[in-house]
């Protein structure tokens, strides 16, 4: 019983850790918007590393909106920072904000 109450908090604890890597606030460039299917394409902008130069181009990901209106405010090419979750190996667009050029 004690193994078993184990394996079950291990395995929630790996799941809070997986979904909350795309919490944190990201930046990256709009490069795709499909309305209809209500997905938005970014590439990630990567944080200033070692032997990385500032604004290089980071993974390009693909995002469901948490709602249509999100998409409306924005367009391809739009630099913008942004939040999502990760659920069932979807990834979902919790906050999306345009910046300021």
């Amino acid at each position: 019983m004690g193994t078993t109450r184990f394996m079950f908090a291990g395995a929630a604890v790996l799941g809070m850790l997986a979904t909350s890597a795309f919490a944190d606030d990201m930046t990256g460039m709009i490069t795709r918007i499909d309305r209809l299917n209500g997905t938005i394409s970014i590439q990630q902008t990567q944080k200033g590393t070692v032997g990385a130069s500032t604004g290089s181009a980071g993974a390009l990901q693909e995002y469901k909106a948490k709602d249509a209106a999100m998409l409306d405010a924005v367009h391809a090419g739009d630099r913008v920072s942004y939040s999502a979750t990760e659920t069932n190996g979807t990834g979902t667009l919790t906050k999306l904000q345009k910046q300021k050029p």
